[in-house]
């Protein structure tokens, strides 16, 4: 699977017909595959706490992880205890490993680092989700809850909930994988148990999900924060007429440019993959320059950026009847 989107799965071009005969051998399988667990053939592994499972339909960032901490928020303080698993993509760790605050995303994965430092709660990663659940509720049994972030395609882990994540914007020509960026079809909306959108949606795939309750959500933002010094926060009018350069190595890193642009901020832009590993020379600017980055790429970056780094921080915003549909789906309607 590639970290960065090629081109012509934007549109349905000649490349993308080319690989039309891969994608329907793809759905093909990744459908079969589907139907074994849901008749029990391959078996899922149910976990002794329910799970919820944040994912996408396609490749690409559509706002997962902001997601599955709002949901570690929206969990504590309506009484649970959270814990949250994750592949580790990026990372090399072989087996299952607890995510300690500040550890190193060349080990965890930079996702699974940044939700460790945030969520307030216990996060593990592994290849093997129900492998990774076992080992997080092993050593923290006050876990009532798991979270499987990026989980969706996981049927080996069973789910009490199902949330997808959706940007229509990364559904690009709505072929599946290797002829377009989608993992399943944009039918496997309708099955959600939630759907959460950033971004507006057209009629057409409004009426692909069916009866399945969608909401909407924002990435908000307060202030930037130092690099390596997160207390010290500036206002996007302190960096006004400076020399900016604006870095992301997100899904859609056009989203980040597109945020700053709107603050008035004049920016040289920095696209690099999803994932990036960066090195100092990536981060390097001129003395007297600024660096703006996301939180996703500042856990890489914090060891050697240069002095005048500054993170934009985003948290996820929702209307509260999203937690409460997702609460109620998790423990029951509530009682008179």
């Amino acid at each position: 699977m590639p970290r960065s989107a090629p081109g012509f799965w934007l549109g349905r071009g000649l490349a993308a017909y080319c690989l039309l005969p891969l994608s329907l051998l793809f759905a093909f399988l990744a459908g079969l595959r589907r139907r074994l667990f849901a008749l029990g053939v391959l078996k899922a592994e149910r976990l002794p706490v329910p799970v919820i499972v944040v994912g996408n339909i396609a490749v690409g960032g559509s706002g997962k992880t902001p997601i599955a901490l709002w949901l570690a928020d929206t969990l504590r303080a309506r009484g649970h205890r959270p814990g949250i698993v994750s592949r580790g993509y990026g990372g090399s760790v072989e087996g299952t490993a607890e995510v300690p605050p500040g550890g190193d995303p060349a080990r965890y994965g930079d996702e699974p680092v940044l939700m460790a430092a945030l969520s307030g709660c216990p996060v593990w990663v592994g290849r093997d989700r129900p492998a990774a659940g076992r080992s997080l509720l092993a050593a923290h049994p006050e876990v009532d809850v798991i979270i499987a972030d990026d989980g969706l395609q996981h049927y080996r882990l069973a789910r009490d909930v199902e949330i997808i994540v959706v940007d229509e914007a990364t559904l690009g020509n709505r072929f599946r994988l290797p002829a377009g960026p989608l993992r399943e079809g944009v039918g496997r909306l309708a099955e959600a148990t939630v759907v959460l959108a950033q971004g507006g949606l057209s009629p057409r795939l409004r009426a692909a999900m069916g009866c399945a309750p969608v909401f909407g959500f924002e990435l908000a933002g307060v202030a930037f924060e130092r690099v390596g010094a997160r207390s010290e926060r500036r206002l996007p009018a302190d960096f006004r007429g400076r020399r900016v350069h604006a870095m992301a190595g997100i899904g859609r890193p056009e989203r980040f440019f597109g945020q700053l642009e709107a603050m008035g901020l004049v920016i040289e832009r920095r696209p690099f993959a999803d994932h990036h590993a960066f090195t100092p020379a990536d981060v390097a600017v001129p003395d007297g320059d600024v660096l703006l980055m996301t939180e996703k790429d500042a856990v890489k970056c914090a060891p050697f950026a240069p002095a005048e780094s500054w993170v934009w921080p985003v948290r996820a915003q929702l209307a509260p009847e999203a937690a409460e549909l997702i609460v109620e789906k998790l423990d029951g309607p509530p009682t008179a």
